[in-house]
């Protein structure tokens, strides 16, 4: 997204609905809320919602394997500002090596920065963008490395990443000052 553009919808600006106001604090540990949070804060229903979909607990999977499907997700999507914050608060702590930053939206899932289990995070976030499905041999590949919890999870932050992508994209949401950008081909 070009960062010269304007939001679509102006965010809300405090005090916000105390619950929202509760999620946004217990989400941001004391930094200031992104701009995706501000903007969601202007409906407390949809926001609440939106804060309920978001998988960034512990769950059925690494740090590592989370933050592959979002970030290659986001990618894949062309959001640059989501993709910008977590490459920002996580790619480090998810191992991820500024080879694998610039392969997640450049490279495939046959670049040799990645092991056999980033490939198949990988190849799961190239076929769901571009056909809504996995084939049989990517299924059973999955099956063989995660476990059933695991898979539905992966299914649901591919489809929340691509939902948060759609929002940050056609909101032309502003680039956060302290997040990652793309990298140049």
């Amino acid at each position: 997204m070009n960062e010269t553009m304007s939001p679509r919808i102006a965010p809300a600006v405090p005090p916000f609905d105390p619950d929202v106001a509760e999620v946004i604090a217990r989400t941001m540990k004391g930094q200031p809320p992104l701009h995706l949070f501000t903007t969601m804060a202007r409906d407390p229903r949809l926001a609440k919602k939106f804060f309920a979909g978001g998988l960034l607990d512990k769950g059925h999977l690494t740090l590592r394997q989370r933050e592959i499907v979002i970030d290659r997700t986001t990618a894949l999507c062309r959001s640059e500002y989501e993709w910008g914050v977590h490459v920002a608060l996580f790619a480090a702590k998810a191992g991820l090596t500024r080879e694998q930053v610039r392969a997640v939206v450049h490279g495939s899932a046959q670049d040799t920065c990645w092991s056999e289990e980033d490939r198949l995070l990988l190849r799961l976030c190239d076929s769901l963008h571009a056909d809504c499905d996995i084939d049989e041999e990517l299924w059973t590949a999955l099956r063989a490395a995660f476990s059933e919890n695991a898979i539905l999870e992966l299914l649901m932050l591919a489809g929340f990443y691509r939902t948060v992508s759609y929002l940050t994209n056609a909101l032309r949401i502003p680039l956060e000052d302290n997040a990652a950008r793309f990298p140049g081909p």
